[in-house]
């Protein structure tokens, strides 16, 4: 008699019966796909499902920095001299009749002109807004996108929108995907690590968790989220009088009862579970010392502007270029309250100095250790702002246009892609939506995004989805 098999409910011995009878059975022409959809452990064989990659690899890595709110393009990196000329008056017409508003729809639309001056910088003399000179003094570095769009015009959905590629909950994120895809070159920490930060404007909005899932994909691509501030995982230590040797035990039997309980059902979820204790026990030593910049040098920490454990986004740059240098696949950072529908010329001001020197840092701080031609850096938000004004001081939400920079990883940098119209409303030249930056971000990972797919509830799921996502070749070298 096994004690192990006894104590296995017959229910779930049933549930097994199709798919441990074709995970065992599956012969000749396609059973190797087969099986890696059934035994998720086949993808750290190759590192990920994709194994040899496609495309050539320009990125191993991508950092996202995400600007949680809207951040404006209008006071960021557009400039609009018009918009600036027809302050406070009435907003054409032509721009804005049958389109779609957030809160300004049915109202009175006026212009609201650019809050700060803009200034030249780089050899291109690129103008961004002058709130941002420390950006601006790498700006040879960066690709700019002022032509993008999204189509989302809320914050959840359109959060989902830009991490997902869909409105709809419960499908991957972008990181869940990568590390699908390409695994992760960390041994003792997640593929796909999540830092937040919020800063002192104090509009502490809710980011949801589902925006780094792992969806339909087995789970343990989904992100995980490290506190900047306290614990960076909560019971990461043990409690008193329990060692690491009696906890690595305790782990062992857990994972032993568990894979013999996998090698019966053959559920994916079991082999998440068993890969989580792992990664759980071997965080319990890496994590401590990742989190800890005491080893950081004074010129480092002047570089980025940050004290140790001081929970800012500067503070969350450095711990991306200590993650970068462990291996970690995909690293995206949320800085929060760029809300602004109300307050904006004060309210932008504080977020540039929050974010400004710390992005510069990152830049600078990847390419003195060798890591920046093979790190893929974004920057965006959800959405940009309206040129119309809310309330007399702020900008309300806006889908049509909204700007993004790109760094590193064989992109462009000094230039400018696509433009908006003479007052920002609407992207109107090399017009790019959010799949497309997909398709892009992707490609420099050296996968083809159409044929990087799911099969799920029937269908070959994409994070590009299916609109004829196309990949930004003019901003590649």
């Amino acid at each position: 008699m096994n004690p192990f098999e006894d104590s296995i409910p017959q229910r779930s011995l049933r549930h097994s019966t199709r798919r441990a009878f074709l995970g065992k059975t599956s012969q000749g022409l396609g059973s190797l796909a087969l099986a890696s959809l059934l035994d998720p452990r086949l993808e750290a064989a190759t590192g990920g499902v994709l194994g040899k990659l496609p495309l050539p690899q320009r990125a191993k890595r991508v950092i996202w920095l995400t600007m949680a709110g809207g951040p404006s393009h209008l006071e960021t990196f557009d400039p609009k001299p018009k918009l600036a000329e027809m302050h406070g008056q009435p907003m054409p017409e032509s721009f804005t009749k049958g389109q779609q508003l957030a809160q300004l729809q049915g109202q009175k639309l006026t212009c609201f002109g650019p809050q700060h001056p803009f200034a030249k910088f780089g050899k291109n003399q690129t103008e961004i807004c002058s709130l941002f000179p420390q950006i601006g003094s790498v700006i040879d570095d960066v690709c700019l996108i002022r032509s993008m769009t999204t189509d989302a015009i809320n914050h959840d959905p359109a959060h989902m929108f830009m991490n997902t590629g869909s409105q709809i909950a419960g499908r991957p994120s972008m990181g869940a995907w990568v590390t699908y895809g390409l695994g992760t070159e960390a041994e003792d920490l997640p593929g796909f690590v999540v830092l937040t930060s919020l800063g002192k404007g104090g509009q502490n909005q809710p980011i949801a968790a589902r925006q780094w899932s792992s969806g339909f994909l087995p789970t343990k691509h989904q992100g995980v989220q490290l506190r900047s501030k306290g614990d960076p995982v909560l019971y990461l230590t043990n409690p008193p009088g329990v060692t690491r040797e009696r906890q690595g035990a305790d782990v062992s039997i857990i994972n032993a009862l568990n894979r013999r309980h996998e090698s019966l059902v053959e559920d994916p979820e079991v082999a998440t579970r068993i890969a989580q204790y792992e990664m759980a026990f071997a965080m319990q030593a890496s994590v401590p010392g990742l989190m800890d910049l005491s080893a950081e040098d004074a010129k480092t920490m002047a570089l980025y502007g940050c004290q140790p454990g001081d929970g800012s986004f500067a503070s969350n740059c450095l711990l991306a270029r200590r993650l970068a240098e462990r291996g970690v696949r995909f690293i995206q950072l949320y800085h929060k309250d760029w809300d602004h529908h109300g307050g904006l010329k004060d309210g932008i001001a504080l977020k540039a100095q929050e974010i400004d020197r710390a992005c510069m840092a990152l830049i600078t701080d990847l390419k003195r250790r060798g890591l920046f031609d093979d790190t893929l850096i974004v920057w965006a938000g959800e959405f940009g702002r309206t040129p119309m004004s809310q309330g007399g001081s702020g900008r309300d939400h806006h889908n049509k246009a909204m700007s993004v920079w790109l760094a590193g990883a064989g992109v462009k940098g000094g230039v400018v892609h696509g433009q908006t119209d003479e007052l920002g409303y609407a992207a109107v030249d090399q017009v790019a939506t959010v799949h497309d930056l997909h398709a892009t971000m992707l490609e420099r990972l050296g996968i083809q995004h159409e044929a990087f797919s799911f099969k799920f509830q029937g269908l070959d799921a994409r994070l590009t989805g299916v609109e004829g996502a196309k990949v930004i070749r003019e901003i590649l070298a």
